[in-house]
């Protein structure tokens, strides 16, 4: 059974600033987006803490919209969950096989051909040669790249790198699916079809957890929510309870949001 649990994780990032000035005009002047910002060992070190003692826990059958402006937390959650990136402190438990859909050239080698790179994911992946092998055939015929599968991918357009990347990433079976936005390069017959793949693939999963801006497509997709600024968990509940939140707090002044 696919299961995430995330117990009080906070994620930093240490950054050394020029000046002292610069210190204080960050803590002056606060914003809706990105992490907070706290001082460090000296006056030139500060840490921005893109995740603050954030506790939740998803089974089987989730579906998690994750919602918030630019810098909020989405993007370093999903990392977390990915195993990208490791917490500061606090624990994450994930059961289950994951696959990502963010970041999708990451693993590509440019110089490699197309068929060569998909073996080099899928092994990220941590998929054997035998399943590799399997999962070639049916990723090539979903390009539709033809007889450009066996040039290097730097020859490709930016347009043939996204079907690549895409049907490389949407080609295992997950227990876990991450996403952080849907794809929306390539030309409108490819999108229609990617967007179909996506959608049978989320079927698949057992737990779903997708960043958006887009509240059709969290209603569509989801069965919860959560809201996300500065690095908090700000609400986490059912989808059309927490769109509702969320839309409410886009109104608000910034003092009144928290």
């Amino acid at each position: 059974m696919a299961r995430i649990v995330l117990d009080s994780v906070s994620v930093g990032f240490p950054v050394h600033v020029q000046s002292a000035r610069q210190l204080l005009l960050a803590n002056l002047v606060p914003g809706r987006a990105g992490g907070k910002i706290a001082s460090g060992k000296s006056d030139h070190d500060v840490t921005v803490k893109a995740l603050d003692g954030v506790s939740l826990a998803l089974e089987n059958g989730d579906r998690l919209g994750l919602l918030g402006h630019n810098g909020s937390g989405k993007s370093t959650l999903l990392r977390v969950c990915g195993g990208i990136y490791r917490p500061t402190s606090g624990t994450v438990t994930i059961d289950g096989r994951i696959a990502t859909i963010f970041e999708l050239t990451t693993g590509m080698n440019w110089e490699e051909t197309g068929r060569t790179n998909i073996g080099l994911v899928l092994r990220c992946f941590g998929y054997s040669s035998a399943e590799i092998a399997e999962l070639t055939q049916e990723i090539a015929d979903f390009t539709e790249l033809g007889a450009f599968l066996d040039m290097p991918i730097r020859t490709y357009s930016a347009g043939m790198i996204a079907r690549l990347a895409f049907a490389i990433a949407t080609s295992p079976e997950p227990d876990i699916l991450l996403i952080d936005e849907v794809i929306g390069a390539g030309d409108a017959d490819f999108i229609a079809k990617a967007r179909g793949r996506l959608s049978e693939l989320i079927g698949r999963s057992g737990v779903l957890v997708l960043a958006s801006h887009s509240n059709d497509l969290i209603r569509q997709t989801c069965n919860k929510v959560a809201i996300f600024e500065a690095g908090q968990l700000l609400f986490l509940g059912e989808t059309e309870a927490g769109l509702a939140e969320y839309v409410q707090r886009m109104k608000r002044p910034k003092a009144q949001a928290s």
